[in-house]
């Protein structure tokens, strides 16, 4: 073999190892022509000529981007500090790669300016209490503003939200008083309950005198049984009335 067959061979073989690329299963590759767009290629294994073609890689997988802590005033003009995560993916690489620069960054900072200007327009109590909500108004923001970069937008999450220490202190007193309140009525209601039951009792035994001794004599065997020294307790008329009755009829008789 010749010299210049050797060149030739090794000629072909550098420019095999530069034509040949591998695309993995989750990429495709914009492919440039002189400068224009000619199509998506991908994946496996694909030719790129060199010096006429180039290649864009793009990750078609769901990227978890952290949105930096960002300084918010709320709609009640309270200062806090809050960070999100947003979730997305392309599903259109053709645009994300002639649409916009670089589709990630400009994704970031769209998250940053929409968390600052939602977030201003709700108020404190929202921002603790209604998050779902939140989260799903910044999501259809976001996914209708990167929708032209061929960008899908599937979640936002506002992840913590940093009070103020004036604020913190002045939340955990609101909400103690809200548990004393809550005690409160929770005690009242017993209360209310309690005598209930006790007007129905009265009304039983103003019906049924004999209850009451009955009950009387209850409460003495309790305290037999329960204490062991010596008790005076007052016994009631009306124990003693059959016995008065029954005396006064033998007398009669």
């Amino acid at each position: 073999m010749g010299p210049g067959i050797i060149v030739v061979v090794v000629i072909l073989f550098l420019f095999l190892a530069s034509a040949l690329k591998v695309l993995k299963e989750y990429q495709r590759g914009v492919i440039f022509r002189l400068g224009k767009v000619i199509g998506l290629k991908g994946p496996g294994l694909i030719i790129v000529w060199p010096m006429i073609d180039s290649i864009r890689r793009v990750d078609l997988r769901v990227v978890a981007m952290d949105v930096p802590p960002q300084d918010v005033i709320t709609h009640d003009n309270v200062s806090v500090r809050v960070n999100a995560v947003v979730y997305f993916r392309v599903i259109d690489p053709k645009k994300a790669i002639l649409e916009v620069e670089n589709y990630v960054y400009a994704t970031s900072q769209l998250a940053q300016t929409t968390l600052r200007s939602v977030l201003g327009e709700a108020t404190l109590d929202d921002l603790l209490s209604k998050r779902d909500e939140i989260n799903g108004k910044l999501q259809d923001i976001l996914d209708r503003m990167t929708d032209p970069w061929g960008i899908k937008v599937s979640t936002v999450e506002v992840k913590h939200v940093d009070l103020p220490e004036d604020m913190q202190r002045v939340m955990a007193k609101q909400a103690e008083a809200e548990r004393d309140r809550r005690a409160k009525i929770i005690r009242a209601d017993a209360e209310f309950q309690a005598a209930a039951k006790l007007a129905e009792a009265a009304d039983i035994i103003d019906a049924h005198p004999v209850a009451l001794q009955l009950r009387y004599l209850q409460t003495l065997s309790e305290i037999a049984v329960e204490n062991n020294s010596t008790l005076i307790f007052p016994l009631p008329i009306e124990l003693l009335k059959p016995f008065i009755n029954r005396l006064d009829g033998g007398n009669k008789g």
